[in-house]
């Protein structure tokens, strides 16, 4: 096995260098933990931004993929195939929706809702053509595609990258009187949001925050698409993050998890008038739906359910959030998050505390984890992570920032 550093070079030799990862090359996970070439293990405290929920390689999931991947692949949506009505029965019902369109990532997700919602607007609200506007949170991730950082605060995102897609107008988060002022708008369509910001930081709103924004698109005719991407699945100790409040969104956008960390897929859920906006032609993917992702999707999603990760999310998620509290570490300036998803603020001490240098901090005791902005860390393990898993991590975080703090 060759040192990591090689394979870090070859990356940077002929990668696009449009990301920053932490130095430490992977060849091995396996339920809550990951290995590097080297052999030292770690803990997984990013789960691939919630797309390994179910633990990395779950063996239900590998066999799911495998016996498939024998059987058929991919036939594209020109034919039928024995497996995609059997997923759209199974997830429709699951999550109380009318439809399912099937696609493969996040962002396309995302993508789709954004169109289905523009085509409602137009053939069932009446809005004049071209004219239809969809809300967004300041603060908002949903990708990195042109559509996606139309809608970006992030710089880095957005420079030399124009022109941006019109029409799409960013409210602020957590705001509902901004949210109602915006809606009297007869032009707008709908308001896309992540019931939990993830990637500006595990930001949560208020109580009672989407309970508002599903009250005021019902009396403004407004089309309320709740991007569940990262905070779907059982991330958050529910279903779905909305469950928190009992509220259902119009259009619900799925992915990560809904491949169980071995392959992309994702979907757009709704109701027929909505859905049936769409006529052949008019949308569409060429993997979207396929055999493979059909048969890794419900696994996916049995297992989480068979083996009770969403309460385990739930109870570990209080249990993890109360030991960083204890550890009144006066760098620490707030905790937050709801189920396993959570998030801590660093205070800037000396030159050595970022948050990127307490990552590489864990890194070197044994622990994954990646920093959002400067002084926000993500912590997001796998669903089936247990009391001691939980509580040795746990002093991970602890020792590490101790350690950083003695320099």
């Amino acid at each position: 096995m060759k040192n990591p550093q090689y394979y870090i070079d070859l990356e940077n030799q002929f990668g696009a260098h449009n990301y920053h990862p932490l130095p430490v090359v992977l060849n091995k996970g396996e339920g809550v933990f990951l290995w590097d070439v080297e052999g030292k293990r770690y803990f997984d405290f990013l789960s691939a931004y919630s797309a390994t929920n179910q633990g990395h390689c779950h063996p239900k999931i590998i066999n799911a993929l495998n016996v498939q991947a024998k059987q058929l692949t991919l036939t594209s949506r020109a034919f039928h195939n024995n497996l995609l009505g059997e997923y759209e029965k199974f997830i429709t019902e699951l999550f109380g929706y009318d439809k399912v369109l099937p696609m493969n990532t996040g962002v396309e997700g995302g993508e789709t809702a954004v169109k289905l919602a523009r085509k409602w607007g137009y053939e069932v609200k009446g809005i004049p053509n071209n004219r239809a506007i969809v809300l967004f949170a300041e603060g908002n991730f949903w990708g990195r595609t042109l559509a996606a950082i139309s809608t970006s605060d992030d710089n880095d995102s957005r420079d030399h990258f124009g022109p941006f897609m019109p029409n799409f107008n960013n409210i602020p988060y957590n705001d509902l009187n901004a949210l109602e002022s915006a809606l009297q708008n007869p032009d707008v369509c709908a308001f896309m949001v992540e019931p939990i910001q993830g990637e500006a930081g595990v930001v949560v709103p208020d109580d009672g925050y989407l309970k508002g924004v599903r009250d005021l698109c019902t009396k403004y005719n407004v089309l309320f698409i709740a991007d569940e991407v990262q905070t779907g699945i059982g991330r958050t100790g529910k279903l779905i993050c909305c469950e928190h409040e009992n509220v259902k969104p119009d259009i619900l956008v799925l992915g990560k998890a809904l491949g169980g960390g071995v392959f992309p897929v994702s979907c757009v859920l709704a109701n027929d008038e909505i859905m049936l906006t769409l006529k052949p032609g008019q949308h569409g993917s060429t993997f979207g739906g396929n055999p493979l992702a059909c048969a890794v999707a419900m696994e996916s999603l049995k297992v989480i359910f068979d083996e009770n990760m969403i309460e385990n999310a739930q109870s570990m998620g209080e249990l993890f959030r109360s030991n960083l509290s204890s550890m009144n570490l006066p760098v620490i300036e707030f905790v937050r998050g709801k189920g396993l998803l959570n998030a801590i603020k660093i205070k800037p001490f000396g030159e050595n505390f970022k948050a990127y240098d307490v990552c590489m901090q864990f890194k070197m005791n044994g622990l994954l984890a990646k920093q959002t902005h400067d002084h926000i860390i993500r912590f997001a393990p796998p669903l089936i992570i247990e009391k001691s898993q939980i509580n040795e991590a746990s002093e991970i975080i602890e020792k590490s920032i101790k350690q950083l703090m003695e320099l």
